[in-house]
Order: structure tokens, then C-alpha cells, then sequence
């Protein structure tokens, strides 16, 4: 479901979706996004940030105690950090901005319905930054059988990021990275990204440096 207060910009991404992924609805603010995600049930929910009724987080907000199962991608012309942290806090899995192609928005799309928090990469340190300073996790016997390199690459993973990026911002190749990811399905005995990802997302490995 697209959510966004210009008529235009909402035809334009139906537009740009078309064929790559099912569209239930669309709405115009927060009272009538309430209305129809409650209604439809929508997986995601394609979220701008700044509407004169509320914005994003009170979408978010009205919605999640009776669907939490639905996930709020927000798309934004905002690159703020105080408007990802926020709209972030209240429980996106992702941002992203709306220089972002329809075939990168169908990705993200699909990738914060599997489970994957998705940002644009420069945003994605404003969320890091926010979350350096809470508190230590529990220890966690499963996570603490990794490595320290396997930790950093499983908490990119985390955040989204795809192997090729993981690679650049750690300074090693994308093979390499790769080995690793391997390494840490082995070892936590899952068998896919998808599934790494949810398990790092459950043990909120996308809020904290651990």
C-alpha cells in the first residue's frame, strides 16, 4: 500500500511498480491510510514521512497494535536525520529516498517483506549513530560462538546492506564476505540470507554494536 499526500507522486510510483509487485490501495493521509491498511492488511506499507495530518509515525503509530505483523518502508525527499531516527523508533524497517529507482524500490520492497531492514547507505549510519549509545545485549550463547569479523559482517547484513557494499565498507572482497555469511549459516544452523537476516533483526542486532 502507498501512502503519501501528492496524488502525482502516488500515481507515479504505481507507475513504476507495476508488474514487479502487488499494489492493495493507496491514501492520502493518516486518517484514510488507518482506514485502509486496517481493511486490507497490506505486507508493507509504502510510507512518506511528512503529511499535514501527522506523518509516517502516526501512521505507524495508530496501526501496529492491531496489525503488527504489517512492515512500514518510509520514502521520503528527506534525507534528515532526525526524520529517519524518528519515523525508525516508531517501528519502520526501513528508508529510503525518492531518488531510488522503481526497480530498487521493488528490492526494497520485497527485502523489508522478508524480514531485511533496508536504508540507503548513507542514512543507515544516521540509524547506527542514534542506537551506538543502548545499552549491552544479554549474552547469547548462539552469537557468541562467532567471530568478531562474522559479527560485524552478520550486523550489516542486519542493516541491509548487500554483499558488494559489505565488502567496500569493510575493505575486503565480496568473496570474502560471502565465506563469512556461510560461515555464520553453518554455524547457527540457518540456511538462507533471508533467515540470517530475521535472526539478526530478532535479536535487534540493527540497534546495537555488538
Amino acid at each position: 500500500m502507498i501512502v503519501d499526500d501528492h496524488q502525482l507522486f502516488r500515481s507515479g510510483v504505481r507507475a513504476e511498480l507495476e508488474g514487479q509487485v502487488e499494489i492493495l490501495g493507496d491514501a492520502d493521509g493518516v486518517d484514510a491510510a488507518e482506514r485502509l491498511i486496517l481493511d486490507s492488511s497490506p505486507d508493507v506499507v509504502l510510507l512518506d514521512v511528512h503529511m499535514p495530518d501527522g506523518g509516517g509515525v502516526e501512521v505507524i503509530r495508530r496501526v501496529v497494535p492491531e496489525r503488527p505483523g504489517t512492515r512500514f518502508l518510509a520514502l521520503s525527499v528527506s534525507d534528515d536525520a532526525e526524520d529517519v531516527i524518528a519515523v525508525i523508533r516508531a517501528g519502520a524497517r526501513g528508508y529510503v529516498t525518492k531518488t531510488i529507482s522503481g526497480e530498487e524500490l521493488a528490492d526494497a520492497i520485497r527485502r523489508v517483506h522478508e524480514g531485511d531492514a533496508v536504508f540507503s547507505p548513507r542514512l543507515a549510519g544516521f540509524v547506527l549513530d542514534a542506537f551506538a549509545g543502548a545499552p549491552p545485549a544479554s549474552p547469547d550463547p548462539e552469537l557468541d560462538q562467532l567471530t568478531p569479523r562474522e559479527r560485524e559482517v552478520l550486523q550489516h547484513i542486519a542493516r541491509g546492506y548487500m554483499y558488494k557494499e559489505i565488502a567496500h565498507r569493510l575493505d575486503i572482497s565480496a568473496k570474502t564476505v560471502e565465506a563469512h555469511v556461510s560461515a555464520v549459516l553453518r554455524k547457527l544452523q540457518l540456511s538462507s540470507r533471508h533467515e540470517l537476516s530475521r535472526w539478526a533483526a530478532e535479536r535487534h542486532l540493527l540497534d546495537a554494536d555488538s
